[in-house]
């Protein structure tokens, strides 16, 4: 969870502010001479001043502000972390590997540089080289990522029921019920650029080539920086656990029949062409690497992709054949041929999508067009394989901005529901961990505004 979600959180439950005596001073940092102090014990765990302080620079990297003492709630999200994390720790089935870190890490990093613009300015904000924050921010994020684990599976049974949320709804003060925007439903049909035979072949005999040198004694991991097109490039191809249905199944069929740290053979996926070794198997999951390759289209193969569908989307507009029947006989998007075509919002799981939750390429046609208007073929990538590929759409509905209904909105409040009653599942669990767990907190954090009773003891 993030500062502006655990403010959310946390927000509205009483405070009750306690004093206590002082905390011995813990370190000297040798570089910039500075006493690093002991803020707060939680159990067998304790939060040093620098941390806080390091959080601080991190939150106003990331450009987040807040209404209130963002030390203090720094600090709550640091005690509520702690606990999290010391439950997660005596859980064998909460698992955090390096890849997760690394991603997680790879994500902070570019957020830094776009916020900052460029390497070098990351660096003088925080006065250190990027080598020496990102081993700095090694432990922050994996119990970060600890912590998160350990509240979804705190959550992970909470459920509502419809009657609930028609009361819950009704008795919603006329002030919280949510504003509703715009939302669009459209169909779509999609066609692959086709991909000539040559290069085809020329993908599939470079990964043979990288086999046989990983065979030969290669690193697979530099070969992956190298050469590989997935993003777990930079990872050394490096994929972490996951579980046969978490994978492409022409990818989990070569992975889960690997042996040791042999190499598979070619595979090739709805992504592309892999080879893939395996590292780890925990259970039902495997951790693997994996050489992505995905053959180039021509420029003439794009230009062959567009006319199709520009004649296609002529025949619909003339009514010689429907959108949906065209869908399911021309589309090669298997997420919506075999719907008509009609798109769904992997958020919502429904066919309504906000301005912000759709493809900004999608976007920029749909928000333009009338009901039940063609759109002119488009280029654009698929999100889950990344491939180039052409789409025409049609516009089914528009919903106008407006205020949450029973009617039209169930899943919303249900959602927003389930949300609020989450949330109480957090806090009553905290609030338990609070009163079996020694906590000591300094006084110079005393009077914080606390969203959570009983730090102070």
């Amino acid at each position: 969870m993030n500062m502006k979600q655990k403010t959310r959180l946390y927000k509205g439950i009483a405070t009750i502010i306690l004093s206590m005596s002082m905390l011995s001073p813990f370190a000297t940092l040798a570089q910039d001479k500075v006493v690093d102090q002991i803020i707060a014990v939680v159990g067998s765990n304790i939060i040093l001043k620098s941390e806080i302080e390091d959080m601080y620079i991190q939150q106003q990297a990331q450009g987040i502000t807040s209404d209130g003492d963002m030390k203090c709630e720094i600090l709550e999200s640091l005690l509520v972390d702690k606990l999290m994390v010391a439950e997660a720790l005596l859980d064998t089935n909460i698992i955090v590997t390096d890849n997760q870190i690394n991603r997680n890490m790879d994500g902070r990093m570019q957020m830094y540089i776009q916020h900052f613009g460029s390497e070098q300015e990351v660096e003088k904000f925080f006065k250190k080289p990027i080598p020496q924050l990102k081993s700095e921010l090694r432990d922050i994020i994996r119990n970060s990522l600890l912590s998160q684990e350990m509240s979804t599976k705190i959550v992970q049974n909470v459920t509502v029921t419809p009657s609930e949320v028609r009361y819950f709804f009704r008795n919603l003060p006329e002030e919280e019920v949510p504003y509703i925007a715009p939302q669009y439903e459209y169909q779509q049909i999609t066609l692959v650029p086709e991909v000539e035979l040559e290069e085809d072949n020329r993908v599939k005999a470079q990964l043979r080539e990288y086999k046989r040198r990983v065979e030969e004694g290669e690193s697979f991991s530099t070969l992956a920086v190298l050469y590989s097109e997935a993003p777990e490039s930079r990872f050394g191809g490096e994929i972490g656990y996951l579980g046969r249905a978490q994978l492409d199944p022409a990818y989990a069929a070569a992975a889960f029949n690997l042996r040791d740290d042999r190499v598979s053979n070619v595979v090739k996926s709805e992504f592309g062409y892999h080879i893939i070794q395996l590292i780890d198997r925990k259970g039902e999951k495997i951790n693997t690497r994996h050489i992505l390759m995905r053959p180039k289209v021509s420029p003439e193969a794009l230009e062959q992709a567009r006319s199709r569908l520009d004649s296609l989307a002529n025949m619909i507009r003339k009514n010689e054949i429907n959108f949906e029947n065209a869908a399911v006989m021309f589309s090669q998007d298997k997420n919506t041929r075999n719907n008509g075509g009609m798109a769904i919002n992997p958020e919502t799981l429904s066919t309504k999508f906000t301005v912000e939750q759709l493809d900004p390429d999608v976007s920029k046609i749909v928000t333009g067009m009338k009901i039940n208007e063609i759109s002119d073929p488009f280029q654009t990538v698929d999100p889950t394989t990344r491939q180039t590929v052409y789409k025409i759409i049609r516009l089914v509905n528009k919903t106008e901005g407006h205020k949450a209904n029973l009617q039209t909105d169930y899943q919303m409040i249900a959602d927003l529901f389930l949300g609020k009653k989450k949330q109480q599942t957090i806090e009553t669990w905290v609030t338990e961990q609070q009163s079996k767990t020694y906590i000591r907190i300094d006084p110079t954090y005393a009077n914080c505004n606390y969203q959570f009773k009983n730090w102070i003891k």
